[in-house]
Formats: C-alpha cells, structure tokens, sequence
C-alpha cells in the first residue's frame, strides 16, 4: 500500500487568468494560490469531449463532472446520448415512446412534454423538445401540451423570451385542424418542479398544482406571465413564479387528466428524480406531499434517472452503463473509503461518482456521510456547510479507518449560480479556509492530499453586456474553464506529466498510483509519472 489519499473537489471552481468577473482570480486563497505554485500542480480539462459531451462548446457540469472522476473512463453523456438516439430514430423505436403515443391516443388523451427550456445542455436542450414535437405529429397525435420550465442559470439569466418565442414559432408551423400543440404552463427552475436530494419537496408541489392541476396565477400566454412578473417582481428566469397559461374563458389549456401521457424531457438526472417519484409513486404510498390530483396517466423520462431506484419505470433512451468504477475497484482491493458533502453535492460523491449506482459497492468498506444544507438563497449564506464538511473530514482523516477519502465542496457552484459576484468570492474563500485545515490533518497524518474541480463557473460571474445602469451583467452558468488540479504531501518525487490534454477522467488512475496499485486496463493513464 502506498500513501492514504484525501481528493477535494471544488465544485464550480475554474483556473483561468481570463477576468470576466473570475471572483476565483480576486478571492483571497493562499491556500489555493500554495497548491498551485509551491507543490505539484497543472490545469485539467472539465467540459466538453473531455467528459462525454458532444463537442468541446459544451460546458461542462456536477454530475458529467464526477462520472468521470469516479470512474476513470469518458462515456457518452446526456446530450449526446439523446443527440444520438434521435438523429438514428432510436428514441422513436423505444418501447416507451411507442407506449406513451398508443396510451394516449387509445384514451383520446393528450401527450405533456415537462422539462427545462433552454439549450443549456446540462439538463435538457430545446431541440430535443421541437424534435420529439415534429414527430408527436406523425405520430397522429391530436392534443399535445408543453409545460416550460424556465433556466436563466446555464443560460443567460433572462433569456427566456427567446426560446419561448423559438418553441413558439414552431408550434404555429405544426398546428392544423387535426394537430393541436400549446404551452400550458410553466416557471423558473428555482421556484417549482425542479428539486434535487429532497431538499425542499415544496417546490415540487408547486410544479405539481401548475402543470397537473392548473392551480396557479393565469396568464393569456407564457410571454405574458414572463413580461408581468418581471414587471411586478425584477425576477430573473430560474426565480420567476409559477404561471398557468387560460384561455379566453380562463379555463387551463393543459392539465394533465387521467388518460395522458406525460413525457420528462430534461436527460440530466438530479433534479429530475422527485418529480418523476411523484408520478411514478402516486399510487403507490406516495406521501413527500398531498398531490390532491391523481391523474392515470402514462409517465416516461428521457432517461432513467436512477438505476437502483428503477426510477422512473418507462424512460425514452439508455443512461450510458458504467462499469469498472473507482469505488468498485478499490472495495476489491479490500481499501475502506469515505464520503463527504452537504445535501446540495451529496449525491455527486456517492450517486454519481459511482457510476449512477444510489447504492455501496461494500457497506463494510464504504462510508457516505451526508451533511443537511440549508434551505437559504446561496447568496445569504456563501459559505454553506463548508466547516461542517471539514470537521467529518478531519475526524475521518485522524481516524486512520480510510486509505481513501473524498468531499464535494458546493459552494463555487451553488453560490456563483447565483450571480452575486461578491457572496461568490466569500464562497471561495470560504472553502480555501477549510482547505488549510486538510493540508494541515494531511501533514499530521502523512496523507496526500489532491485538490481539483469538476466545472468552472466562480471564475466567470459577468456576462457580455452590461445592465441598464452600467453595472455588469451577471453570468449564472457554468464556465468552459479548465480546474486546478494540485497534489499535496504526496509520494517523494510525484511529477506531473508533461501535455495538456489531460481531464477528469485521468484523475482515478492517478489516486491509485498513490495508493499504490496498478490502473485497470481500460481506465486513462495517471496525470503523474
């Protein structure tokens, strides 16, 4: 056995001298700035083809993020996977396609599409959308309905108009006397529908009153309900309230009624899993909310959000199958591991970096513990669980139980989606504090230490453009940056290779080495010689 290993990710946490509001480059981190010029250090790649994604355009994001670094290989991801299943017309040929058109058409149904409107590519992308509405039509289906979730986060922060005026102008190319398609409800992405880890079911239950029920503020059109709340209100896109869209009678145009079928059509997997629980459980002991409404209905994502959960049971295209992960080779090699992060990152150190696998390899060799966020704005409170996660860091490291430990701090991320430039450089510097206290547990203990990222998005908070008053436009998407990537007390002579096409999926074959074992074949070479 070689040396323990301690492996930080800072989610969100870019290294570029670029400034475009970098609140990373004007943060105080001594911490950071040490690992990255006193020790053995090189910049990763963490977007694009690097991890999975379809072109090197395509930032990257969490989960992508740590599928690579938990396993060591570069899977097709997300977009691409859909990309691909539709350009061949798999997606149409899937069982629960075919499922979800004949459920609807043999109850005189109609076919809901839910899911973020965007071409963000980290949860869903709008062309995914317009494809499957083309096809709805040969299909011959006559009612369909698209409830429009609103990003302004991996997308510029009020950009919302141009893709509803985008999926608009599509609708009124489809429609005709026997095709009737429609945004019947939507809202931001912050605000209903898209929770992750459970951490406010709320939101969800607002989604459900919204697109289900149609029990919400009602609007003439989703243009109207945007242009009025950003009047009333200043919201951005990923806050705005939930909104139904009426007719001239004020009745819903489309709740979702027994007979329908319901299509999630995001791909990413994280914010997906409760709504698709809500559907998929709703007459099966649901109870993370009082669903008022419980619709028969035929449900599908466009993936399968969660393996183990068989969740959701109908999903239009495979997840990529990951096998040989880190986890799984290192609980054959007998090494005890230990997970760490707050509720918001909790499932990318586990979920995630395990291949899509909710559940241990070895509940002997493996330990998650998982730190309760808060539900707060980011912004309020920039440091998060930060110290939380570093006291179970250091009683773990001083344990001497681990030869492998890993934590997720979330605040680069969470708080840089806020766009507040200046709670984002408290978050950083938040989390180059607590990594004083590692370097230190490492030193007393004789444990390497390895500090990298899994995306950019602290490192660049302004967006072209300024605001009305001069002021720069927030940036509240990930960043195409490349991470930090520092090795500290390890091995005597540990040397970074020479080249700069190394990323995240190198990282796995480099934490073994450490430890003292031999990569598997079919993992990337080790960033160390």
């Amino acid at each position: 056995m070689g040396k323990p290993v301690v492996l930080v990710v800072m989610d969100g946490v870019g290294w570029t001298e670029k400034d475009h509001g970098n609140a990373v480059l004007h943060a105080y981190k001594p911490q950071i700035d040490e690992l990255m010029t006193k020790w053995p250090h090189t910049t990763i790649k963490a977007s694009g083809v690097a991890v999975g994604l379809p072109t090197d355009k395509d930032m990257g994001n969490s989960e992508v993020g740590h599928n690579a670094l938990g396993c060591g290989q570069i899977y097709s991801q997300g977009a691409k996977l859909v990309n691909e299943s539709i350009e061949s017309g798999k997606i149409y040929e899937s069982q629960a396609w075919k499922d979800a058109v004949k459920y609807a058409k043999e109850h005189d149904g109609k076919l809901h599409f839910i899911g973020l409107l965007s071409d963000g590519n980290v949860h869903s992308n709008i062309n995914h959308l317009i494809a499957m509405l083309k096809e709805s039509k040969k299909e011959g289906l006559k009612q369909v309905r698209v409830h429009a979730l609103l990003d302004g986060r991996d997308v510029p922060e009020t950009s919302a108009l141009q893709y509803v005026d985008q999926l608009e102008d599509v609708i009124k190319s489809l429609n005709d006397d026997n095709y009737h398609c429609a945004i019947a409800s939507g809202g931001g992405r912050m605000v209903i529908t898209m929770d992750r880890y459970e951490a406010d079911w709320g939101m969800v239950e607002k989604g459900w009153h919204i697109h289900v029920m149609g029990d919400g503020r009602k609007f003439s059109s989703a243009r109207e309900a945007i242009e009025t709340y950003r009047k009333e209100g200043g919201y951005t896109d990923q806050y705005l309230p939930g909104f139904v869209v009426a007719d001239k009678d004020g009745n819903p145009v489309g709740t979702i009624d027994d007979g329908d079928s319901v299509i999630l059509f995001n791909f990413r997997g994280d914010r997906a899993v409760e709504i698709s629980k809500a559907f998929d459980y709703m007459n099966k002991g649901f109870n993370a909310f009082d669903e008022v409404k419980k619709p028969k209905v035929y449900y599908a994502g466009m993936l399968q959000y969660d393996g183990d959960l068989k969740l959701p049971e109908h999903f239009l295209v495979e997840p990529p199958h990951i096998e040989h992960t880190m986890s799984e080779y290192l609980v054959q090699k007998g090494v005890h591991s230990f997970a760490c992060s707050e509720t918001q990152k909790f499932g990318h150190v586990t979920y995630f970096w395990n291949g899509n696998r909710s559940e241990k390899f070895s509940d002997e060799l493996e330990d998650w513990v998982e730190i309760p966020s808060d539900i707060i704005p980011f912004d309020k409170k920039p440091w998060m669980k930060a110290c939380e996660i570093t006291d179970k860091m250091v009683e773990a490291i001083a344990s001497g139980k681990y030869q492998f430990l890993r934590c997720n701090y979330p605040n680069g991320d969470m708080v840089g989606h806020t766009g507040n430039y200046e709670a984002t450089m408290i978050g950083v510097e938040s989390v180059d504090l607590m990594l004083r206290r590692l370097m230190d547990a490492c030193k007393k203990y004789d444990y390497t230490l390895i500090v990298t990222a899994d995306h950019g998005n602290s490192d660049e908070m302004y967006d072209k453009g300024t605001n009305p008053d001069g002021s720069p436009k927030p940036k509240t998407s990930h960043s195409l940056a490349r991470v930090p990537f520092a090795i500290y007390n390890g091995p005597e002579g540990t040397e970074m290779k020479e080249g700069d096409d190394f990323g995240l999926a190198n990282v796995a074959a480099t934490v073994v080495k450490i430890l003292g074992y031999e990569k598997p074949e079919w993992w990337l070479e080790s960033i160390i010689k």
